[in-house]
């Protein structure tokens, strides 16, 4: 990744700008359907909390390196945080200080180039966390606590700092945003289509927000919007950009169900706000928690750098 500071690049000038406006836009129009039906007050609450954060997200991705990666890493373990809080380990101090320490090491590994030291991490982890019933000479619930933590940090650790190997890549910084509001589009036009018009809802004990009208009518508006903002990406060849929508659309919507699964297992709905009428901060990475590494590892096998 560059050193210098992305702002400089004149696509994601124009691209940070119209994605900004295009938000103030249907936030303005959002703020007043709310009033007169009440089905638009989740997606007033959405849009809200990106008018407010999108510009501060924006600022942090056009950073100069390795602040963008950085930030990355704040964001995980912010999430991993929230993960402990919610399956009731934040008291667990080993677990959790050595959870935030292996994600700022898959940071570090990140920025020097290590990718084989980052891929085998989970299983580093795993060992060092099998230590700490030893240390601690105790063997109550530690099976689940180590559970628990490697899940947490595969998901979040592992997982979501893709994002941080994709920055790195030629053009990173501007694929990371292409995902970014891809990601949030899905979400979106999802939750407004089940809303609307989602009768049909097969797995409505893990989500009531999830339903085939709304699965497959966000996926074809993400594949428009991902062929509209193809521009984003190095190759703006179909099997790039078409890759990248499906990827988002179904294992994206695969991770937001999975913790789900974890939430309503653990009889909770969140566990806090993370942006201003918008969840919990795992809310907002469930998606790119399961689906970056998908992303990487697929874009490599599209451009020949590792096979099948």
């Amino acid at each position: 990744m560059s050193d210098h500071a992305l702002w400089q690049n004149r696509l994601y000038v124009v691209t940070a700008s119209a994605t900004v406006l295009f938000f103030l836009i249907i936030g303005i129009v959002s703020y007043f359907l709310q009033k007169k039906n009440p089905k638009w007050i989740g997606i007033w609450a959405s849009i809200k909390s990106w008018v407010i954060t999108s510009p501060i997200l924006f600022i942090f991705v056009a950073l100069p390196s390795p602040w963008p990666l950085i930030f990355i890493v704040m964001i995980a373990i912010s999430g991993a945080k929230t993960f402990f809080r919610m399956t009731g380990m934040y008291h667990r101090s080993w677990f959790v200080w050595l959870t935030y320490v292996f994600i700022i090491i898959q940071g570090y590994s990140i920025y020097m180039g290590h990718d084989r030291f980052f891929n085998i991490m989970p299983m580093i982890f795993l060992a060092c966390t099998a230590v700490i019933p030893i240390l601690r000479n105790s063997y109550t619930q530690m099976i689940q606590f180590i559970a628990l933590s490697l899940i947490n940090f595969i998901i979040v650790g592992w997982g979501f700092m893709h994002l941080g190997r994709i920055m790195l890549w030629d053009g990173g910084p501007l694929i990371v945003l292409y995902l970014g509001i891809l990601f949030e589009f899905c979400e979106a036009t999802n939750y407004a289509i089940t809303r609307s018009f989602g009768h049909t809802k097969p797995i409505n004990n893990i989500s009531t927000k999830f339903s085939l009208e709304g699965f497959f009518g966000s996926m074809f508006l993400t594949i428009l919007l991902a062929w509209g903002l193809r521009h984003m990406l190095p190759d703006r060849s179909e099997i790039y950009w078409l890759s990248a929508a499906l990827i988002v659309s179904i294992i994206g919507r695969l991770g937001g169900l999975t913790l789900s699964v974890i939430r309503r297992d653990l009889n909770i709905k969140e566990t806090g706000i993370f942006i201003i009428g918008r969840d919990d901060i795992l809310s907002r990475i469930d998606k790119p928690m399961f689906a970056a590494p998908v992303f990487y590892f697929v874009y490599l096998i599209i451009q020949g750098i590792i096979s099948i």
